[in-house]
């Protein structure tokens, strides 16, 4: 039994690198990334490295790269996930080249943490998207997800997950810059539409079936506007950590927000896809 248990362990950290490689990688290749790294404000890093890692011992009582049952099972999944994920970047950013001597210590766990969130992502959520579909006939999964308070913390991790994927990016304050209000609005307005269609309408696997009774209108008030508004809150969040809306108006601000809470919406919406 102790070898079944070390050999299953085994595998899933396995699985585990290869999310983190996999959900990781296209960030890992980003020059913006690179540069945050360098010269991300300590305490910042520092404070959305436990976000995230708050982040991921909820996530691992939704499906973890191992099945857990008690909150300390799922703070341990997190901080396996956390440092594979921390692992995996520190050995691809090295294969790349990017850790030359006369590099400072602080710049290269700066590198290293910076890049380890999505990594971290990938690792946790592995065993669903690249296990053999075990997961997916554990009944006990689904009752841990049932609940308004479980749907809205997956539209969390699935924003959290798409705005990072983009914020580095320098074309989410251009594009900002470059909207005015009219822009704005219909871009709200799209996300909105957008995120509502996803999570009752389209169809899509894993997709939430309306709770009964509820009709179109108590539907978009109690589930869409709160997920767009979490979608919001996490881009504002992400921006502030890569020091993106320092110096910006107050107006500026706010688009540069609207355009990350484009993609944020969206990753909110299908979350239940991933996760």
């Amino acid at each position: 039994m102790a070898a079944k248990l070390n050999r299953d362990y085994a595998v899933g950290l396995a699985r585990a690198f290869a999310g983190a490689i996999l959900f990781g990688l296209p960030l890992l290749m980003t020059m913006e990334m690179w540069a945050i790294g360098l010269h991300i404000a300590p305490a910042r890093l520092l404070l959305f490295l436990f976000f995230n890692f708050a982040v991921l011992v909820v996530l691992s009582r939704f499906g973890g790269f191992e099945r857990t049952a008690t909150l300390t099972e799922d703070v341990l999944d997190a901080l396996a996930a956390q440092a594979v994920g921390m692992l995996a970047s520190f050995a691809i950013l090295a294969l790349f080249g990017l850790f030359r001597p006369g590099l400072s210590f602080a710049a290269l766990v700066g590198q290293v943490a910076i890049q380890c969130v999505p990594a971290s992502f990938g690792a946790m959520i592995a065993r669903k998207q690249l296990g053999s579909g075990e997961v997916d006939s554990d009944e006990s999964l689904a009752q841990r997800s049932a609940g308004y308070a479980g749907q809205l913390f997956l539209m969390l991790a699935g924003a959290l997950f798409f705005a990072f994927n983009v914020a580095p990016t320098e074309e989410m304050i251009l594009i900002g810059h470059k909207m005015n209000a009219g822009h704005a609005l219909a871009l709200v307005l799209v996300s909105l539409g957008l995120l509502h269609a996803l999570v009752f309408t389209v169809g899509l696997a894993g997709q939430e079936a309306a709770p009964e009774g509820y009709g179109s209108w108590r539907l978009f008030l109690i589930f869409t506007i709160p997920g767009y508004a979490i979608a919001l809150l996490v881009s504002l969040y992400v921006l502030w950590t890569f020091g993106s809306l320092d110096g910006q108006g107050s107006f500026t601000l706010a688009r540069i927000a609207i355009v990350l809470g484009f993609p944020a919406a969206i990753g909110a919406a299908i979350a239940r896809l991933v996760i």
